[in-house]
């Protein structure tokens, strides 16, 4: 049986370690995930990560960020927007803005998976994919 909504799982994978106050967390690996785990490492949500080819699908170890020592995350809340069920799309004048800029929406679109800063840029719309902040 296979997955219906990778996205979210990658989102709740995040959000349960940092409940939990993990360092790190271990998601299956595809294209879609490495490419949202590059926008949180370019954004400085994460500290690092890795893809770690275990000779199947693979996996990427995210190294979660921290603020101080009791365990502060860095991201605050992940949020799904688009789901399978009930899709979310936006044209290049509707890009959302998320806090008043202090967060990321990350849009699915025609030139791939973009911030909606760099999809304002390279003015294109798509899919919203969720909200990280």
């Amino acid at each position: 049986m296979g997955m219906t909504d990778p996205i979210a799982d990658f989102l709740t994978r995040i959000r349960n370690a940092i409940q939990a106050k993990h360092k790190t967390v271990d998601i299956p690996a595809s294209n879609t995930k490495k490419r949202l785990a590059q926008i949180l490492f370019d954004h400085k949500f994460i500290s690092n990560y890795i893809v770690i080819d275990d000779g199947k699908q693979g996996q990427i170890r995210i190294f979660l960020r921290y603020l101080d020592e009791e365990g502060t995350s860095v991201i605050h809340q992940l949020q799904r927007i688009s789901k399978p069920g009930l899709r979310k799309y936006v044209g290049v004048d509707e890009l959302p803005r998320v806090k008043n800029n202090l967060g990321i929406a990350i849009l699915s679109t025609s030139r791939g998976i973009l911030t909606e800063r760099e999809a304002r840029r390279e003015k294109v719309g798509g899919e919203v994919l969720c909200y990280v902040w």
